[in-house]
């Protein structure tokens, strides 16, 4: 029961993954519809990659941290 509040805290992984996964799918469409367009189609999503990996991190960083700093 010690290691509960870490745990929950690294399920905020899901969330990003979920989220990077959906915004991969939605750029490889709107390439696909639009080759010219895909310099900034890809722009967008490695920004977009960026922040949700970031919240990803972050919630690994959260779970450490309850489970050192008990």
């Amino acid at each position: 029961m010690d290691n509960l509040p870490g745990g929950i805290a690294a399920l905020g992984v899901i969330g990003p993954a979920i989220g990077v996964g959906l915004a991969a799918a939605a750029a490889a469409t709107a390439i696909g519809r639009n080759p010219e367009a895909a310099g900034p189609v890809r722009g967008v999503f490695i920004l977009g990659a960026a922040f949700a990996e970031g919240l990803g991190v972050l919630a690994i960083v959260l779970g450490i941290l309850t489970l050192v700093l008990k």
